[in-house]
């Protein structure tokens, strides 16, 4: 049974990056992205659920300017940090709260989401807001786990997607208005399940455009 019960990502902010599988599952991603797409000097981005920034920082280089949104201001506070630290002229984030009625703004030729949809109650909206901010001949990238029966998580709090069918998502990027609709393996985690078995849980990227 889903756990609705909000977790406390600033909590976990200051620890975050002290595990290396995520870190290396970033990794992992963007050489997946890069694969199915084109990432150039031209582009402008937004990473959904940028959390600490350990996907948005190894973008950065490869296109304009990248914006990480999240709902956590203890991320936001780590993620400010390395940009201020590492002086990344090109990274700025944005503070945003779905639960309290905010909406995605700005225009970007590539929008992305690493192991946060999970999270997101109803994503049917997400997606049609992603649709409108997504320029013309952009495209939408979503990481996320294939169906892991709720034992990827020890606390399943605020998780209300145990993974995702591949095909039913395949629909909610349809009905969002993207086309060209492609999904790959893109990493696997080696981790304890809730039981303390050491199990492969599987991460796809799905990719879509907006024509």
């Amino acid at each position: 049974m889903t756990n609705t019960k909000k977790r406390s990502f600033d909590e976990e902010a200051a620890s975050w990056d002290e595990k290396p599988g995520r870190i290396q599952l970033a990794k992992d991603i963007v050489h997946a992205i890069s694969k199915e797409i084109v990432l150039t000097p031209e582009m402008d981005v937004m990473d959904f659920g940028c959390g600490t920034g350990l996907l948005t920082i190894q973008l950065a280089p490869f296109v304009r300017a990248i914006t990480g949104v999240d709902n956590s201001r203890g991320m936001l506070d780590v993620f400010n940090a390395k940009i201020a630290e590492r002086k990344l002229d090109t990274v700025n984030t944005v503070f945003m709260d779905l639960d309290r009625g905010d909406t995605l703004t700005g225009r970007y030729d590539l929008v992305l989401s690493n192991m946060t949809v999970h999270h997101i109650k109803e994503i049917a909206p997400l997606f049609e807001q992603f649709h409108q901010i997504t320029a013309p001949g952009g495209y939408l990238c979503i990481s996320d786990l294939d169906l892991d029966d709720g034992r990827f998580h020890d606390d399943n709090s605020g998780v209300f997607h145990f993974g995702f069918d591949r095909i039913n998502l395949r629909r909610v990027f349809a009905e969002a208005g993207f086309d060209d609709i492609r999904d790959t393996d893109a990493a696997a985690v080696m981790k304890p399940d809730v039981d303390g078995e050491i199990r492969r849980f599987t991460v796809f990227l799905m990719t879509g455009r907006k024509r």
